[in-house]
């Protein structure tokens, strides 16, 4: 029996893998991901070193999408465009965020997105505590954001009472990517005015 044209492993076929099996279940064991791949889970271990690995290969994957605005914008832009684009990323990968943040972060695309913001804060006079402090409050308002695109379309269904001033607002929603994006970009100016004012201490 002749060699496989092209190796039957890579770590780009084995991201692809664990990827599809977190967009079913949320998660991936190597038995698992071996038995996609049609090979042996010890077949794994000549490409990886093991499920940790994997993981920051799944992060690499969703961060490489995180297109950086140029340098030299105003801090506020640089945030905002930055925002944007990492929510629009993990919004395709939305079952993918709770594992991802069970893990500490070790991917090269993710560090060149917070050296950017970083580089951007800290040129605008943010002192070091208030850099951790902003891009800590940004990936939880980013990752929530791009969950609440993966939610049912009506995410609201009370079944108990709901008071008047509650009914009024869920009634003003629209479809649920409308009311999505209109949200987060709510968020994103209030985030931004909250920041201002740091500058002034």
């Amino acid at each position: 029996m002749g060699r496989p044209s092209a190796p039957l492993l890579d770590t780009g076929r084995i991201t692809t893998a664990a990827l599809a099996l977190v967009g079913d279940s949320g998660g991936f064991t190597i038995p698992l991901l071996a038995k996609k791949l049609g090979v042996s889970p010890s077949s794994l271990y000549n490409h990886v070193s093991g499920r940790d690995e994997i993981v920051e290969l799944l992060r690499e994957r969703a961060m490489s999408e995180v297109e950086l605005p140029p340098h030299g914008l105003d801090w506020r832009e640089t945030v905002a465009q930055i925002a944007r684009a990492y929510r629009d990323s993990y919004a395709r990968y939305p079952r993918l965020i709770p594992l991802l943040t069970e893990h500490a972060v070790n991917s090269a695309h993710a560090f060149g997105m917070y050296n950017a913001l970083a580089d951007a804060l800290s040129e605008a006079d943010f002192g070091p505590t208030d850099v951790l402090n902003i891009i800590t409050v940004l990936d939880s308002f980013v990752l929530g954001s791009a969950l609440d695109l993966a939610a049912p379309e009506a995410p609201w269904r009370p079944s108990v009472e709901v008071g008047t001033a509650l009914r009024a607002a869920l009634d003003t929603a629209s479809s649920k990517a409308s009311r999505s994006d209109e949200a987060f970009e709510y968020g994103l100016r209030a985030l931004l005015a909250g920041f201002d004012p740091l500058l002034d201490r």
